[in-house]
């Protein structure tokens, strides 16, 4: 399986992008993250005036043999259902495309059920996962066909210069799938990744840790393995999520990460591919227990926490307008060495 090509990002360029931002018309930090993002933006572009992006969002369905056990809330008809009203433009994913000028693609690449529905594009790779209780999830070349059905996806898309890429899905019990990855790929325990999902508490979410420490010593996914791993533990919206990543940063786009799911695929890519670190903008904190977590083990501050935890790109959506303000700001900002305007002075 051949990995996307990622640029090299020059360490000294952001000495220039802070002396830049240094220099803005305001005092120093005065706007908070919003110029860490700024810098970031301007180090993925390669410029210390970022343009707008345009922004492209994938959501990506897939179904899951583990959802057999009693692990989500909601029946795996959920899926192809959700995916129907997406494509007719119900769901909060696309009202929010909407409200952000973000180009939205619907991807079917592990959905039970053919997902013929007027814009989804068909990139089926399996008709949902198989039971990991009882084998592997995927063989290999189903989840190396996920994941360059992601690089596929993104090929299609305009190839601007500088953008950025959103990643969400759709698929009942992948949260499970998530907990999975993130104890593989995150080194968390069972217990700090597995959380409520769709809803399920109590009982139904001791049993769901259960379920996932079984999968796990069933198992035992290599995490020097991805693909192996991502076979193993199941999920092809995962691996096409985690080829998307790649693909994107490859163009020198900024890959703007959706929640808990999206993580998890992230962690997929970047065991692939740790470069990909440097393009990775995580939108928010996820209500997921072990969202929030992960992002404390990768010492990971997000741009928003709402206390989401839908999925479908929504939380990388609404990061999107933050972004292309940080892009702004250091774009559009005059600085105090044009415009005849006093620093601070020091004491």
């Amino acid at each position: 399986m051949l990995l996307p090509t990622l640029p090299l990002l020059d360490p000294a360029h952001k000495v220039a992008l802070q002396a830049h931002l240094d220099d803005l018309t305001k005092p120093q930090g005065s706007l908070g993250r919003l110029e860490c993002l700024g810098i970031q933006m301007g180090w993925i572009a390669g410029t210390t005036r970022p343009p707008e992006p345009e922004a492209f969002l994938i959501t990506f369905g897939g179904d899951h043999g583990i959802a057999r056990h009693g692990v989500s809330a909601f029946p795996q008809e959920v899926t192809p259902q959700m995916l129907a009203n997406m494509a007719a433009g119900g769901a909060a994913i696309c009202a929010l495309c909407r409200a952000h000028r973000i180009t939205h693609r619907l991807v079917d690449v592990g959905v039970a059920v053919p997902c013929d529905f007027p814009g989804v594009s068909q990139r089926n790779v399996v008709r949902g996962t198989a039971d990991p209780l009882e084998g592997p999830a995927m063989t290999r070349a189903q989840a190396e066909a996920s994941f360059q059905a992601g690089v596929d996806e993104v090929a299609t898309l305009p190839n601007v210069p500088f953008a950025l890429l959103g990643l969400g899905e759709m698929g009942i019990a992948n949260s499970a799938v998530a907990a999975l990855l993130t104890v593989v790929f995150g080194g968390l325990t069972p217990e700090e990744a597995v959380g409520p999902g769709t809803g399920v508490q109590g009982q139904a979410l001791q049993h769901k840790v259960e379920v996932v420490k079984a999968v796990l010593a069933k198992h035992r996914p290599d995490p020097s393995d991805p693909m192996g791993a991502l076979a193993a533990v199941g999920g092809a919206e995962f691996g096409a999520m985690a080829g998307a990543m790649l693909a994107g940063a490859a163009r020198g786009w900024a890959v703007v990460v959706d929640g808990y799911i999206a993580g998890a695929a992230a962690l997929v890519a970047l065991a692939l591919e740790p470069r990909l670190r440097d393009f990775l903008i995580w939108s928010h904190r996820s209500a997921e227990p072990g969202a929030k977590r992960l992002l404390e083990r990768l010492d990971i501050e997000p741009v928003l926490d709402l206390k989401l935890r839908l999925g479908e790109g929504t939380g990388a959506a609404l990061a999107v307008p933050v972004l292309r303000s940080a892009c702004a700001v250091m774009r559009e900002m005059a600085t105090f060495s044009g415009a005849r305007v006093s620093g601070a002075t020091e004491k």
